[in-house]
């Protein structure tokens, strides 16, 4: 097929794609399409980049405006989950300009934003809801929606949901669907728990498998440098100063370390900003939304930006860091060289890297080729401060002043110092012992008591420990209780 209109999809999604400025349908919408448009259930095995999102939306579109009807309050006709809030979001935006000529709403539910508007606008009741696993769970626990009226579920990117941790939440979801429904299941890869929830969501279902994950776009030119992990930096300031002059993204393993190469990167006057998901959501947009109107020309990701996230014009694809699985690579370098552009993807290997790196080379069955380091002959960028610490809050159960630490004493010696002199003269000194009498002396009998020796019961006549008359004991306490009155002490208990 070599147009959308050779796909039977009504009228006015023709129009809204003309508008798009699609053409022709890529390979996994001409062979997807048919079968949603039938249907059936399907499962679609492809890369990043391929054009999954049209390949569900544009057919449910269809299907759901000519089927007619709205969704009822509290409920949607049709349900995609995504694992990530970008991707619903993306996902939603798409499925909107899809839909401009056709009477269908879109809503989208994700975390990091108030539950208020979401919570309103599905009691409303969207026809087409996109959502990520968690947030609608809420949503549902809370009563602001029921499932019960969904005539097609779509799971987006499933083996990224996996590795999310959110195969427990999708079980949840699935129980709430309607047993007579149309399921679409797409991902890049098929593991065997991705297969075990295949088996469990769809009958017998259509296969539609196009580029494999194990192969890279052809339009993507790769090398690698190999690097020392403490020379990164500089060698990233190099090659984005020199040879990267459109629209960078650059991939780190760790949220803390997106945020450190943002920080090298200022201080080596090259602007650019990070996204992760220690980011609040506000913020991740704004660095979304510059990154895509050409603000910010450098992105820093972890590999939630590495699926789905569909932004025009990136050139190159930075691998700060080798992600530790072999098929993030491909999904990596996936985002450059889309809609028939071409790209270039480098990657730092330091030596703790290096069997990332055959790994990489394995599963791609290509050797991709070694650019020189220019690094050895770069100048270090000063290391930029860090942003302060902000004070730890006092712990619960701990007395106030700091009873613990350095501070804490010095602040309690002040204290101790700011006593008025008069309140601590006006305790009556003691007179030390005499000579041959201890200061604990008046603690022995009830040491003793502790000791296990038992007070005698009245009217039972006493014996010490070692069977000796009870008088003799009586008299030897009588005269130390005597001693100790003279002294200001309280006689103890038992004399």
């Amino acid at each position: 097929m070599t147009s959308f209109t050779d796909l039977g999809l009504a009228e006015p999604i023709l129009a809204a794609l003309a508008e798009e400025g699609y053409v022709a349908p890529t390979p996994i919408q001409a062979q997807a399409i048919p079968h949603v448009l039938a249907g059936r259930d399907l499962m679609g095995i492809a890369q990043t980049g391929t054009g999954k999102t049209a390949a569900f939306t544009l057919p449910l579109l269809h299907r759901l405006a000519a089927s007619g009807g709205r969704a009822a309050p509290g409920q949607c006709r049709a349900l995609i989950l995504s694992p990530t809030r970008e991707l619903a979001s993306q996902i939603a935006d798409c499925a909107r300009a899809y839909a401009r000529h056709l009477r269908v709403s879109v809503g989208v539910v994700f975390g990091g934003v108030s539950h208020g508007p979401q919570a309103q606008m599905l009691r409303r009741g969207p026809d087409i809801l996109v959502a990520t696993p968690g947030r609608l769970l809420d949503h549902i626990a809370e009563g602001a929606l029921s499932l019960a009226g969904v005539e097609a579920f779509v799971l987006d990117e499933a083996d990224q949901m996996l590795d999310m941790g959110f195969i427990h939440a999708i079980r949840k979801l699935v129980k709430a669907l309607p047993p007579r429904r149309q399921t679409l299941f797409f991902s890049a890869t098929m593991p065997k728990e991705i297969a075990a929830l295949a088996a469990d969501l769809l009958h017998n279902p259509e296969r539609v498998a196009v580029a494999p994950v194990s192969s890279t776009a052809e339009r993507v030119t790769q090398k690698v440098i190999f690097v020392d992990g403490a020379r990164k930096r500089a060698e990233l300031a190099h090659v984005l100063a020199h040879e990267c002059d459109g629209r960078t993204l650059v991939f780190t393993r760790t949220k803390h370390g997106a945020d450190r190469v943002v920080r090298h990167l200022q201080a080596a006057g090259l602007a650019a900003a990070a996204i992760h998901g220690n980011k609040s959501q506000g913020q991740r947009q704004r660095a979304l939304d510059g990154f895509r109107d050409g603000t910010t020309r450098i992105l820093v990701a972890t590999d939630i930006a590495a699926r789905g996230i569909d932004v025009d014009g990136v050139t190159h694809v930075i691998n700060f860091e080798l992600p530790n699985v072999p098929e993030t690579y491909v999904h990596r370098i996936g985002r450059t060289a889309r809609a028939g552009a071409s790209g270039s993807a480098i990657s730092f290997v330091d030596q703790e890297e290096r069997p990332l790196l055959r790994q990489i080379e394995k599963l791609t069955r290509q050797s991709i080729p070694v650019a020189p380091c220019a690094a050895a002959h770069v100048e270090l960028p000063p290391e930029p401060p860090r942003p302060p610490r902000q004070p730890q809050q006092q712990r619960r159960g701990q007395p106030r002043g700091g009873a613990s630490g350095r501070n804490g004493a010095a602040r309690d010696g002040e204290r101790r110092a700011a006593r008025p002199a008069a309140g601590r003269q006006q305790r009556e000194p003691q007179q030390p012992p005499a000579r041959g009498e201890g200061r604990n002396d008046h603690a022995r009998p009830a040491a003793a008591e502790a000791r296990g020796q038992r007070r005698p019961h009245p009217g039972q006549a006493p014996r010490g420990r070692e069977g000796a008359p009870a008088a003799r004991r009586d008299a030897r306490s009588e005269g130390r209780g005597e001693e100790l009155a003279s002294l200001g002490f309280m006689s103890p208990r038992g004399v």
